[in-house]
């Protein structure tokens, strides 16, 4: 897919129109159409990406890498917007069926993964979209009279993809919450889960005794 979306640049010059080309999973924007053998601009590797979309404003959508890259876009419509987040979203999960299923999971920190957390869901939300656009595709082309046979394949096997996709971010955004979960509990109760039994209990989180002079002065051990 190609076309013009409205990238964010600076304060300075705000929003600029930019000719994005998405092909072979990679998304890549040049200063315009006429300027497309002169090198593009940027890049982005979709597997790579989070996709978002706004609340407030129907013509917006983010694709991020977190930490590193950001491209905020505005389609000129809500329905080019819509086909930009169907490619977006088919590419990425036709990016996950190739990954090796048997590689590891990795474990993060508890304050990564509650980020990550947050990530998950926003895609989840994202291909819930996807899937509704997806199904529907599915359907016009298996009504059409002939059906349209190669559409529907097409349809079919990017529908296939995104439940694929949709499934192990479910998982994984299960991992992620019971991880979270797990956790907090014991800091959340820690005298139903290790009574006193006679002994003092001393706060995790308690601060350190003052002393008149106002300076903190360490415990005794």
């Amino acid at each position: 897919m190609e076309g013009v979306l409205w990238k964010w640049t600076n304060y300075w010059t705000g929003w600029q129109p930019r000719w994005f080309v998405l092909d072979d999973g990679i998304l890549v924007y040049y200063k315009s159409q006429e300027e497309v053998n002169q090198g593009c601009k940027g890049s982005l590797k979709i597997s790579a990406c989070e996709i978002s979309v706004s609340q407030t404003d129907p013509f917006r959508l983010d694709v991020t890498v977190p930490g590193e890259q950001h491209f905020y876009l505005r389609a000129s419509t809500s329905h080019e917007r819509q086909q930009w987040l169907v490619a977006l979203g088919s590419a990425k999960a036709c990016e996950g069926m190739t990954k090796d299923a048997t590689i590891e999971p990795v474990y993060l920190p508890v304050s990564e993964e509650k980020n990550n957390l947050k990530s998950k869901r926003s895609e989840l939300r994202l291909y819930c979209d996807l899937l509704m656009q997806q199904v529907h595709s599915v359907k016009h082309a298996a009504t059409q009279a002939p059906p349209d046979i190669e559409k529907l394949d097409e349809s079919t096997h990017l529908l296939t993809a995104t439940c694929d996709t949709f499934i192990s971010t479910l998982e994984e955004c299960l991992r992620l919450a019971k991880a979270e979960f797990t956790y907090q509990l014991p800091h959340t109760h820690p005298s139903v889960d290790k009574p006193n039994n006679g002994y003092s209990y001393d706060p995790p989180h308690s601060p350190a005794p003052v002393s008149p002079s106002g300076r903190k002065t360490s415990r005794s051990k």
